[in-house]
């Protein structure tokens, strides 16, 4: 099966893999704002929240491509 056949299913991996990486430290940064204008603790939760995000995003896009590859 080659990849060049199913253009659209590359397509759908790559804005997965770009969602998964940008949105995990986004949600990372929003929700560590909140936090800490909630308990006055800035930038204590931010950093956390952008770390926490990115180790998210990471995972996420690590186990993603092993389903897509057949490695799980």
């Amino acid at each position: 099966m080659k990849h060049s056949q199913f253009p659209f299913r590359s397509l759908s991996l790559t804005s997965a893999i770009v969602s998964q990486l940008a949105g995990g430290p986004l949600v990372g940064v929003f929700l560590g704002k909140w936090v800490d204008s909630q308990f006055s603790t800035s930038p204590l939760f931010l950093i956390l929240g952008i770390f926490l995000g990115v180790g998210a995003g990471t995972y996420g896009t690590i186990h993603l491509v092993r389903a897509y590859t057949g490695d799980d």
